[in-house]
C-alpha cells in the first residue's frame, strides 16, 4: 500500500512530537518556534494559506517539519517541501529530517519516510555514457581543453574530468551530482547527463536503472518531498507529474519564491542556440540550409537592436528574423523525425536532442510573435562577451501560481524576511493571494474556502539591540555609477583594520568587489577571499575558520551565508542595493504600478532593496552569543526619504552614524 493509499491514523499531540523534536537535536524551547509550529499544523489541518515570518534563531525549519511529518501520516498524502537553495535542501534532508524521524517515530503511527527529488539534469545518463546521445563537445575538445572553472577542478582538462565522471558511475548508488567529492565543470557535466526535454523516457533502453528514475519512483512512495521552487512550479504549471500528488507544499525561502519561478518560465532565444541546433542537424546528416540562413539573420537582426525593453512589435528586421526561424525550426522538426535511422547506437538519443532543441525554438519564438499582455519583451548586448539574447519574462507570477499551485492545495510560505514593514499583503499578493482574503491565523475559513489566508510573525529570539550595531556612514559621499568611490575604499579599509578582520564585505557588483579586495590588500596584511577566486564552497569554508579571514563577493553572499561566533564580527555593504535603472521588468513592474496610481518606485525597487538589505544585514546575528556590527557604506539609509522604510525591514540593531563610535566599537570586539 502506497502513502497515498493509507488509512487516516493518529498520532501523538503536536507539543509532544515538538518536544520529542527539541530534545533529539539538542535545543531548548522556543516561544516562537512553538507559535509557528501550531499556526502550521492548524494551517495544514484546516487547509488555509499561511505566510509566516520567522527571524533567525527561530528554528523555523523544525517548525514546519514537525507538523508536515505528523499531516502526512495522520492524512495518509504526502507533504512537499520546497527551498530556493540547494544548501537548504541539503541541512534538511541529510540533517534535519534524520534526526526527526528517529526521534518521532515512536509517537507517530510508523516511521516517516522521505526523499529529495531534483530535475534530471542533476543526474547521470546510463544511457548517454553508454553511447547513447551524441557528445556535446568534439573529441579535440573534450580531449584538449583545459577547464574553464580552474579553482573548482584543479585546471583539469576536460577529457580528464569525463574519465573521472565514468570511474564515478560505477561505484555511485545515486548518481547525483551534488555527491560528487571532487567537484567537475558544467561542461564536462553535460557529457554525461540530460535535460527533461532531450530524455527518451519509457523508451530508454536503459530505463530500469536511470538514476532520475529512481529517485522519481522513491518520491511517489514517501511521506515527505524535498525539491526545489523553479521544480515544483515548472511540474505544476505544465502538469508534467514530476512531483507526487499532495495537498499541501511548504515553501520555505519564500521571500525568493516568485523571483526563481520567474527565472523559470523566462524564456530566451540566441544566435547560439540556433548554432548548437544546427550542429546536432548536421550530426544525423541533415544540412538544415535554410535554419542556418535564418539563424544568421537573426544574428544580424538582434545585433542592430537596441539595448532594453521593447515596447510595442518587435523591431521590424528582428520581428521578420524571428518568425522566419519559427517556419524552418518547425520544418527541420518534422524532418529530423526519422533522420539519421541506420540503427546507429546513439541515433534515437540524437534525435531526441535535436528535436528538444527545436521545440525550445520553436517555443520562444511563437511567444515573441504573440505575446501575452503580461509579457516583457527585452533585448540584451555583453560587450564582456559579444552575446546578444532576446528574453521574454511574465510581468507577473501570481495568476499562474494562484491557478496552478494555490488552488488544488494548501500553502505554507515562511521566510525570516516575508513581512517587510510588518506588511504581508505584498508577499502574498506576488504569489495570487488577495488582500481580502486575509484572515486570523486562529481563525479557520469554511472548507470550500480555497483563497484564505493568514499571515504571522513570531519575532526572533535574538537581543538585536544589545548583540549588534548599525552603522551607516553618513559623512561618505553617495555611491555614483563609477564604481567605488576612493574614500568609500579608505573607510572600508579602516573598518576592517578596525576589527582586525572577520569581515563579510557585501557589494553590488563583482566589479566592485574585486576593486575593494584589490585595495585592502595593498594597504592591509588581511587575509581576504573573493567570490570567483575558489569555490563558494572552499570560500565560505575558510572564512568560517579563520576567525581573522574576511570574504568579498555579490549576490550570493547576501543570502545563505551562515557563520555564528567570532568568524564574522562586521558585515558591510557598498551600497543599498537597489536594481538597475534598466532592468526590464523591475522597470516594467515599477510602470504598472505607478499607471494605476500606486508609487512605483516604493513598491518595487524599494521594496526589492528592503529585502536584499534585510537578508545580508542577517548574516551577522546567528546566535545568542553572537556580537558585531552591520556597517552601510551608503549615506541615504540616513539622507533619503526611503531610508526610513529600508531600516525598519532589516534587524533592530542599536544605530549609530559617528564614525569614531564605529572604530571604538569594533577595536573593543576585536580585543575580545
Amino acid at each position: 500500500m502506497t502513502t497515498a493509499e493509507a488509512p487516516q491514523a493518529t498520532s501523538a499531540p503536536l507539543s509532544t512530537l515538538m518536544d520529542a523534536a527539541v530534545a533529539a537535536i539538542g535545543g531548548t524551547s522556543r516561544t516562537g518556534q512553538r507559535k509557528m509550529a501550531e499556526a502550521v499544523d492548524t494551517a495544514m489541518s484546516g487547509q488555509r494559506h499561511l505566510l509566516v515570518q520567522a527571524g533567525t534563531g527561530t528554528g523555523k525549519s523544525l517548525a514546519y517539519l514537525v507538523p508536515a511529518l505528523r499531516h502526512a501520516l495522520v492524512s495518509g498524502r504526502p507533504v512537499v517541501i520546497s527551498t530556493a537553495t540547494i544548501a537548504l535542501q541539503t541541512q534538511i534532508v541529510r540533517k534535519d529530517l534524520p534526526q526527526l524521524v528517529e526521534a518521532l517515530a515512536p509517537h507517530l503511527p510508523r516511521t516517516p519516510t522521505f526523499s529529495l527529488l531534483k530535475g534530471r539534469a542533476n543526474y547521470l545518463c546510463r544511457h548517454k555514457m553508454d553511447g547513447g546521445y551524441p557528445a556535446d563537445v568534439d573529441a579535440g575538445a573534450l580531449f584538449g581543453e583545459v577547464s574553464a572553472e580552474p579553482s573548482r577542478t584543479g585546471g583539469e582538462r576536460l577529457g580528464e574530468q569525463v574519465r573521472r565522471l565514468r570511474a564515478w558511475a560505477e561505484e555511485t548508488d545515486t548518481g547525483d551530482r551534488d555527491s560528487l567529492t571532487d567537484a567537475v565543470s558544467d561542461r564536462a557535466w553535460r557529457q554525461v547527463s540530460v535535460t527533461g526535454s532531450q530524455c527518451l523516457g519509457g523508451s530508454c533502453p536503459m530505463v530500469e536503472s536511470c538514476f532520475a528514475e529512481r529517485s522519481r519512483q522513491v518520491a511517489r512512495e514517501v511521506d515527505l518531498v524535498v525539491t526545489n521552487h523553479a521544480l515544483l512550479a515548472i511540474d505544476a504549471f505544465d502538469a508534467h507529474g514530476i512531483i507526487p500528488e499532495h495537498d499541501v507544499v511548504v515553501f520555505d525561502e519564500a521571500h525568493d519564491l516568485t523571483a526563481r519561478v520567474t527565472s523559470a518560465v523566462t524564456e530566451t532565444l540566441t544566435p547560439g542556440m540556433v548554432r548548437g541546433t544546427l550542429r546536432d542537424l548536421r550530426g544525423l546528416g541533415m544540412a538544415a540550409t535554410a535554419l542556418d540562413d535564418a539563424g544568421e539573420e537573426l544574428r544580424e537582426a538582434l545585433a542592430l537592436a537596441p539595448d532594453g525593453r521593447v515596447l510595442g512589435d518587435l523591431p521590424e528586421r528582428l520581428g521578420d528574423a524571428v518568425d522566419q526561424l519559427r517556419v524552418h525550426a518547425r520544418t527541420c522538426h518534422s524532418d529530423a523525425k526519422d533522420a539519421g535511422d541506420d540503427g546507429t547506437a546513439g541515433t534515437a538519443g540524437a534525435r531526441k536532442a535535436v528535436r528538444a532543441g527545436l521545440q525550445e525554438i520553436i517555443d520562444v519564438c511563437e511567444r515573441l510573435g504573440a505575446p501575452a499582455e503580461d509579457d516583457v519583451v527585452s533585448v540584451s548586448h555583453s560587450p564582456a562577451t559579444g552575446r546578444s539574447v532576446l528574453q521574454v519574462a511574465p510581468l507577473s507570477v501570481a495568476g499562474a501560481m494562484r491557478g496552478a499551485i494555490l488552488e488544488d492545495r494548501t500553502t505554507v510560505l515562511t521566510s525570516a524576511t516575508l513581512a517587510l514593514g510588518g506588511r504581508f499583503e505584498p508577499a502574498a499578493g506576488e504569489v495570487g493571494l488577495a488582500r481580502s482574503d486575509r484572515m486570523d491565523p486562529d481563525q479557520l475559513p469554511p472548507l470550500e474556502d480555497r483563497s484564505a489566508w493568514a499571515g504571522l510573525d513570531v519575532g526572533s529570539p535574538f537581543e538585536y539591540r544589545r548583540q549588534g550595531i548599525l552603522y551607516t556612514a553618513r559623512h561618505l559621499p553617495p555611491p555614483g555609477r563609477d564604481g567605488p568611490a576612493p574614500m568609500m575604499l579608505e573607510h572600508l579599509t579602516e573598518l576592517l583594520e578596525a576589527s582586525r578582520g572577520g569581515a563579510l564585505c557585501l557589494f553590488s557588483s563583482r566589479r566592485g568587489a574585486e576593486l575593494a579586495a584589490e585595495h585592502v590588500r595593498a594597504r592591509t596584511g588581511l587575509a581576504i577571499g573573493v567570490q570567483g577566486e575558489d569555490s563558494m564552497g572552499n570560500l565560505v569554508r575558510r572564512f568560517r575558520e579563520d576567525e581573522d579571514a574576511s570574504l568579498f563577493g555579490t549576490l550570493t553572499l547576501w543570502q545563505g551565508v551562515d557563520v555564528p561566533g567570532p568568524a564574522c564580527r562586521l558585515v558591510t555593504i557598498d551600497r543599498i542595493p537597489f536594481p538597475r535603472p534598466d532592468d526590464p521588468l523591475m522597470s516594467a513592474r515599477q510602470e504598472r504600478i505607478s499607471s494605476r496610481g500606486g508609487n512605483g518606485f516604493m513598491a518595487v525597487s524599494a521594496q526589492h532593496a528592503a529585502l536584499l538589505l534585510a537578508q545580508g544585514a542577517g548574516r551577522l546575528i546567528r546566535s545568542r552569543e553572537d556580537r558585531g556590527m552591520v556597517a552601510l557604506l551608503d549615506p541615504r539609509l540616513s539622507t533619503a526619504r526611503y531610508g526610513s522604510f529600508l531600516r525598519e525591514a532589516m534587524p533592530p540593531l542599536w544605530p549609530t552614524a559617528e564614525p569614531e563610535v564605529a572604530l571604538g566599537a569594533l577595536r573593543r570586539l576585536a580585543d575580545g
